[in-house]
């Protein structure tokens, strides 16, 4: 009888535990989700918020095995509004992560409020000088890249195709800045003319003449969203195009931009560490599955959501779901045990991606679509940024 007791007695032990184990796993994950939704910027914050909840539709509405609760806010390209959603997110809605803002100058402002809270930021765009370097921060991670590296890989293109005489623009905010330091660090001619247009400006009236009046045998543009839109229709309804060349960044030559400009796209060369048309097996279920979901070609934005959201399933998954264990979280993440539609990167000591950069063109496909074609191989390999030697990490 009382090994018949003892036997109950263990068999409810063993349900009790299970019970708190499965309690455990099948907790939600909650994910703050504050991109640019509306205004000049929006098709960049909803090809990042598409690319994100295409992978947690693909993992069953799960990451990292656990559900997901997604809050989406639009931060109206705002600093001011973005960090009144973030301090929001982590108050009242208690999140776990918080990823998905485009600009820089939202995310330096979303920041502060996201680190004290020690809740663990993923940026999937944004990458400022300013948290690679002194104001790194432990719960700081980024799937896409330091600001600086893709217009570094341009400059780098420019050099080696031989322009000796070239004019920049880039808007004036922190990432249009850190675009034109790191487009000069590697190009190794003349700087024609230097333009710093108001973020998210529409008219290029006088850019346009100081192109005209510069003389310049190439033009160098980072110009987000509806910038580069009409930025270059501008361009080539001014007929500079027939006189220089238009070099880009993978944003500003890349398909929403395509869409919306069409035949005056073609030729421009753009950089960029991640393409549609990279062959490897992860990025081929991601173009294959993101054309399904929403009719069109995926985005550089719309791949570093998706990434976004597989780093962070990956965090969960490698830290059993542990979610209050920020130390076994920050170990996971750093480790970023997952399939990368770009191939193969690691971490930097400042937790931004050491990877490789490559150059795109513009032309027609096979199917006679006006996109981006991956041409040669890395124009910069396993290539990090300067600012990690004056990254000082502590909790």
């Amino acid at each position: 009888m009382i090994n018949k007791i003892k036997l109950q007695l263990m068999v409810s032990s063993l349900l009790l535990m299970a019970h708190f184990a499965f309690a455990e796993t099948s907790t939600a994950v909650k994910i703050g989700l504050i991109s640019t939704l509306s205004g000049p910027g929006a098709a960049l914050g909803v090809d990042i918020r598409d690319g994100f909840q295409l992978a947690v539709k693909i993992a069953d509405g799960k990451l990292g095995g656990i559900n997901a609760e997604i809050i989406v806010a639009d931060d109206q390209a705002s600093p001011e509004s973005g960090r009144q959603a973030a301090e929001r997110m982590v108050k009242q809605n208690k999140i776990d992560f918080m990823t998905g803002i485009v600009f820089s100058n939202v995310l330096l402002a979303v920041g502060p409020p996201t680190f004290q809270s020690k809740t663990f930021y993923i940026s999937a765009n944004a990458g400022p000088s300013q948290y690679a370097g002194e104001q790194c921060n432990a719960y700081f991670f980024s799937a896409s890249y330091q600001n600086d590296n893709i217009h570094e890989a341009a400059g780098q293109v420019v050099t080696e195709k031989g322009f000796k005489n070239v004019a920049v623009i880039a808007p004036n905010y922190p990432a249009g800045k850190d675009a034109i330091n790191g487009f000069k660090r590697f190009y190794k001619g003349e700087i024609a003319s230097e333009s710093l247009p108001a973020l998210n400006q529409l008219n290029f009236g006088t850019e346009i003449a100081q192109l005209r009046a510069s003389k310049a045998d190439a033009v160098y543009i980072f110009l987000p969203g509806g910038m580069g839109v009409n930025f270059i229709k501008q361009f080539v309804g001014a007929g500079l195009s027939k006189d220089m060349t238009l070099i880009g960044p993978g944003f500003s030559g890349d398909e929403d931009v395509i869409k919306a400009v069409g035949d005056p796209m073609l030729g421009m060369f753009n950089t960029t560490q991640w393409a549609h048309d990279m062959d490897n097996a992860a990025n081929k279920k991601f173009v294959s599955a993101f054309e399904k979901e929403y009719g069109r070609l995926p985005t550089l934005y719309a791949a570093q959501g998706y990434e976004a959201a597989q780093l962070i399933g990956a965090a969960i998954r490698d830290s059993k779901g542990n979610l209050d264990d920020k130390t076994a979280v920050r170990k996971a993440l750093m480790a970023a045990k997952f399939d990368s539609v770009r191939g193969s990167f690691k971490f930097n000591t400042n937790h931004f991606p050491i990877q490789n950069y490559y150059l795109r063109i513009i032309a027609k496909d096979s199917k006679g679509r006006i996109t981006n074609r991956l041409i040669g191989g890395a124009v910069l390999k396993n290539h990090g940024d300067v600012y990690a030697s004056t990254c000082k990490m502590s909790d």
